[in-house]
């Protein structure tokens, strides 16, 4: 059976062993990875607007620190535990990996409604946050990042609150700022470029025509809009998009545009078509985000939260191939159901690769001092992501494995290199000549 939300992390870890069976590394690598290298719960006394005082929950973990500094995000929401934030700190540790960056994975998150702050609430939490685990984060240790209902703007206050701190600017604490700040071009929507990308490398491989393939998104914020934005401009016919209320469905498709502008101003997803800055309403079904899944597409994008395809909707999901943007929307049992059916799964490690990518790109400026034209982010985007993709693809089609094993597969064995390269029972234990 599939496992509860609140043992996420237990479901996480146990996807290595099957990819351990596949890897050639030394099984002191499987052993470190099942266990988070630091974990940290902090408590963060707020003063809100009507002068009472509040008192929210907060964790950072660090999972994996072998190949460099860990890195991963934070996020603000009424459903984060600890559980939550350990299995999203492992998967960070795979996605690093997988797009070969030089880091671990981390993660962090308050329990907060966010949708109840008002701004200046947000911005003194943000901060109360930073504060607590600033002794934990740093340009070499840990670097944030933005996450479900965080944004550049609150990234923008903890980099100021850090530095603040420290007594000394440090952009490259946190990643995924305001531009002025010190953030990257391309970093608005790379998790949803790193996607498309890998939508367009399976295009190129099974020779599909765009215009003939129906798409369905599940989640239209930042990573949803993206990939929908990129895959309508190459004339694929998005039929189907949702948000946390619901959905909606045309058998046509959708105009992208309209959509995220109407969804962007008035933070309600709608029916509409748009020229210039007028909107009129269209004709369209509304449905829910669990019909959304079953729908009779080719491509389906879970762009939302975790464990959406589990194992009691699995056998009604139709799409061929289903292509992870966000974090963990499939269940172990989910996985199974799908592989037996012939689904192809883009994993989320390799699938939503991109923000992380891009977030190293950041990084990497904040560091130098120099920073680069958006071109030269999304070729650089694009070649990590192309090239790695293929890296999995290829493996998979070699091992005669499904391509989530493949991408564990892919991060153990550049895991376990790393950290055989410090030693393992095998190097200390072995005879001298």
């Amino acid at each position: 059976m599939d496992q509860p939300a609140h043992d996420i992390f237990s479901h996480a870890v146990a996807r290595l062993d099957k990819a351990f069976l596949h890897a050639d590394i030394d099984q002191e690598a499987v052993q470190r990875l099942k266990h988070p290298k630091q974990v940290l719960e902090v408590t963060i006394p707020v003063r809100m607007d009507d002068g009472s005082l509040r008192i929210f929950t907060g964790y950072r973990v660090r999972h994996d620190a072998t190949r460099g500094p860990t890195k991963g995000g934070i996020r603000f929401h009424p459903n984060v535990d600890l559980a939550e934030v350990k299995a999203l700190a492992f998967w960070m540790t795979f996605k690093c990996a997988v797009a070969n960056l030089p880091f671990g994975g981390g993660k962090g998150g308050v329990i907060v409604d966010p949708k109840e702050l008002s701004r200046l609430e947000l911005e003194r939490l943000s901060r109360g946050y930073i504060e607590r685990i600033a002794d934990f984060i740093g340009p070499e240790v840990d670097v944030p990042a933005p996450d479900v209902y965080t944004n550049a703007m609150i990234m923008g206050w903890m980099m100021d609150e850090y530095s603040k701190i420290r007594r000394q600017h440090t952009p490259a604490v946190i990643t995924g700022k305001p531009i002025p700040l010190g953030g990257s071009l391309g970093r608005d929507d790379a998790t949803g470029r790193g996607a498309y990308h890998c939508i367009k490398e399976l295009e190129a491989k099974r020779g599909w025509k765009p215009e003939e393939q129906r798409v369905a998104v599940q989640g239209f914020g930042n990573a949803g809009q993206a990939v929908a934005r990129l895959l309508h401009a190459d004339g694929y016919n998005v039929v189907a998009v949702s948000d946390s209320r619901g959905g909606i469905y045309k058998e046509s498709g959708f105009d992208i545009p309209s959509l995220a502008h109407v969804k962007n101003e008035s933070r309600h997803l709608k029916a509409v078509y748009c020229e210039g800055s007028l909107c009129e309403s269209i004709a369209a079904d509304v449905i829910t985000n669990a019909q959304l899944l079953e729908l009779e597409v080719d491509i389906l994008i879970p762009a939302a939260l975790e464990n959406q395809i589990t194992g009691e909707n699995a056998p009604r999901v139709k799409a061929d191939v289903i292509v992870e943007a966000a974090n963990g929307p499939l269940t172990g049992e989910a996985d199974d159901i799908l592989n037996d059916k012939g689904t192809l799964v883009v994993p989320d490690i390799l699938a939503n690769a991109g923000g992380v990518t891009v977030s190293y790109f950041e990084w990497t400026q904040n560091r130098a001092g120099y920073y680069w034209p958006l071109e030269l982010v999304q070729q650089r985007l694009h070649e990590t992501m192309a090239r790695e993709f293929n890296t999995v693809y290829n493996l998979a089609n070699h091992k005669e494995i499904d391509m989530r094993t493949a991408a564990y597969v892919v991060g153990l064995n550049r895991i376990g290199e790393a950290i055989a390269s410090q030693g393992t029972a095998r190097y200390f234990t072995a005879q001298e000549d």
